[in-house]
This record gives C-alpha cells, sequence and structure tokens, in this order.
C-alpha cells in the first residue's frame, strides 16, 4: 500500500472494522466505537483521502478501498474480521467480501448500493450536476479536483453486478432507514441476492447509526448474538 489508513481503536475480543460513508471520517461511528467496544476488538478506519489518511497516488475508487482494507488488514496481521460499512463504506465491504471471502466472519451492510441507479433520483441529480461542475474546473483547482474524485464515487461507482453477491458466503445483515436515500428496492435486491441474507428496515434516514443509534446497534447486536 502506497500509504498508511489511520483508524480509531477500542476494546478486545473479536475484531469488528467499521467503513464510514462519502466525504466523511471514522468519527460517523462515535455511537458505534464506544457502544462495541465493550465486547469487540473494533477498528474504524478512515478511507484513502478521507479524515486523517492520505489521498496518495493509487486509484481513487471503491475497488481501490477494497485493496486498500485487504493490505490494511494484512499489514496488521488481521486474517479475519465482522466488516460493517456505511454507504460508500457498506460498498467498499461488498467488493473486499465478493473478492476475499475467506476474510469476512460477518458482513454488516447499511445503506450500500450496487450503482448510481440505486439512489432515489431527488438525491442523485445534485450529486451527478455538482460532479459535472467539479470535473469540468479540476485541472484548475485542488479544491475542485478533490471534490470532483468524491462525487465521482457516487457517480462512477461501485459497479457490483446483483450475480456478484451470491459470492458471499458470510452471514449478512443489510440495513436501510425507512427514509433511505437509497431506494428500498434496491436495498431488499442486495439483500435477496446475497445467500441467507437478513434484512432491518430501522425508522430514520441514511444516516441511522448516527441519528438512531440504540436501534441501530440493537439491530446489530441481534445479528451478531446470532452468530455465536
Amino acid at each position: 500500500m502506497d500509504i498508511e489508513l489511520y483508524f480509531q481503536e477500542k476494546g478486545t475480543g473479536e475484531l469488528l472494522i467499521l467503513l464510514h460513508g462519502n466525504g466523511e471520517s471514522s468519527d460517523y461511528f462515535c455511537n458505534q466505537i464506544e457502544y462495541f467496544g465493550k465486547n469487540y476488538h473494533v477498528v474504524a478506519l478512515d478511507t484513502r483521502g478521507h479524515g486523517k489518511s492520505p489521498r496518495g497516488e493509487a486509484p481513487f475508487t471503491i475497488a481501490q478501498f477494497a485493496e486498500d482494507l485487504h493490505d490494511f488488514m494484512v499489514d496488521h496481521g488481521f486474517s479475519k474480521a465482522i466488516v460493517l460499512g456505511f454507504s460508500d463504506g457498506a460498498n467498499i465491504a461488498m467488493k473486499f467480501a465478493i473478492k476475499y471471502p475467506g476474510m469476512v466472519k460477518a458482513l454488516i451492510l447499511n445503506g450500500g448500493n450496487l450503482n448510481a441507479k440505486g439512489v432515489k433520483r431527488s438525491t442523485q441529480l445534485p450529486i451527478e450536476l455538482g460532479y459535472k461542475i467539479a470535473s469540468r474546473f479540476a485541472d484548475k483547482s485542488p479544491d475542485a479536483k478533490k471534490n470532483a474524485e468524491m462525487l465521482g464515487l457516487m457517480v462512477n461507482d461501485p459497479n457490483i453486478e446483483p450475480t456478484e453477491l451470491a459470492q458471499i458466503t458470510a452471514p449478512t445483515l443489510v440495513i436501510c432507514g425507512t427514509n433511505d436515500m437509497i431506494k428500498e428496492s434496491h436495498t431488499r435486491g442486495i439483500a435477496d441476492n446475497i445467500q441467507d441474507s437478513k434484512l432491518a428496515i430501522i425508522k430514520g434516514n441514511h444516516f441511522v447509526a448516527n441519528k438512531n443509534p440504540k436501534e441501530f446497534n440493537r439491530a446489530v447486536e441481534e445479528f451478531l448474538a446470532d452468530l455465536a
């Protein structure tokens, strides 16, 4: 790996890796790090070019972020983990679980999508417009270039085929909010294409882990308890 990823760490026990969403950092999981750190070894990463992790020179794509996760685990001697991803973090988690199924004990996918069509149009249209504008000025402005890269993740990625989800072998919980920016039909499609997955729809919007942590944490805890 050309960079070192920043991470927050809490607790001991089974490894639980947390992957945040687009433009965010590991701080998003403030209500999960403390809670699950009581019973798990929680590691919350800052994705490449997010938070305190440097951008580096590698491609700024969901596929690259999945490779970064692989390299991070190998470098730290982590052979297997429970992986919880939110939004783009869920997309990274899917890519990772498809390519490296043996490194995933369990998977929790919150607000992920297979492609841009999974996002409600009212949300996606401004993203696409912003991406076009930022891309136009990317060669002239470092800020525009960074913005174009961030928005590009939501326009050009993750491009996962539903049939690829059959390669995920780990027990999986798919979670979304009742008023999520991801279409409910799309979320249900993800769950339907992962063998023996469970689906939980929690009151709230896209940011249920942060805005409704009590119910979110309970759903995750119950799912993990069933694995024991």
